[in-house]
């Protein structure tokens, strides 16, 4: 497999440039629930930052893995652009082989022998039970059961959208933010939202007729027009009723 260069931007003296952390978001943000043992035994003791890194990543991913059995692969930790550009690979292997080694992670080899082919289980019940299933010969674990997940950027959700960009949230808007992030794809309402505020129009009516528009017209045939007939539709067009003169 191909090492994904990293790109660690530094200043005219060669010193690398730490990139700033804006803060945890308002509102409601998705938890990712850390055994305490963590804390108390394995933090301690953890002197390797790939093996930090790789643990928690382990954590956080078996987290947002929806799957009967959850696991890893060797695949998983190196194929996230995002978790190997902030490492490297050989320190992210190295990181692995040590959580292996403490007995944080589990791993059994397969037959294929290929990066999908190791596996990574957390030292849980669940996960001591599916190695020894795996040893037995009485269960193997299927492509389709392991759905994949990232570390990309996460999603603000539509109520922090709509404070940050729009105004503030009142019940009414609440249950009407709630029904139209069960309506619409979460980018179309990003994009919606996005084209209010360049038009200056900060009202969740515009923003919603935007979003019925591109329902019944097709996203698609929007993206594929000129940028300045886009412009005066929005403004001038079918959505000029919803702009205060």
């Amino acid at each position: 497999m191909k090492t994904p260069r990293l790109h660690r931007p530094v200043d005219k003296k060669g010193k690398r440039i730490v990139a700033s952390f804006i803060g945890f978001p308002s509102g409601k943000v998705r938890m990712t629930p850390v055994p305490a043992q963590f804390f108390s035994e394995l933090l301690p003791a953890i002197d390797h930052l790939g093996e930090l890194k790789a643990t928690l990543y382990a954590i956080w991913f078996l987290d947002r893995l929806e799957a009967p059995v959850r696991y890893l692969t060797l695949e998983d930790f190196t194929g996230d652009e995002r978790l190997v550009q902030g490492l490297g690979q050989k320190e992210l292997i190295s990181g692995l082989e040590r959580a292996v080694q403490r007995g944080t992670l589990l791993r059994v080899d397969l037959d294929g022998g290929g990066p999908q082919d190791t596996l990574f289980f957390l030292n849980t019940p669940r996960g001591r039970a599916a190695v020894k299933a795996i040893q037995d010969g009485t269960w193997r674990p299927r492509v389709e059961e392991h759905p994949p997940v990232s570390l990309d950027v996460e999603r603000p959700n539509i109520y922090r959208l709509y404070e940050e960009n729009i105004g503030p949230l009142t019940p009414l808007i609440a249950d009407m933010l709630r029904e139209a992030e069960q309506t619409y794809r979460s980018e179309w309402i990003e994009e919606a939202i996005r084209i209010a505020v360049q038009n200056n129009v900060r009202r969740w009516r515009y923003v919603e007729a935007i979003l019925r528009s591109w329902q019944e017209e097709g996203r698609d045939g929007v993206n594929r027009r000129d940028a300045e007939k886009d412009r005066r539709r929005y403004i001038e067009g079918e959505f000029a009723d919803f702009i205060e003169h």
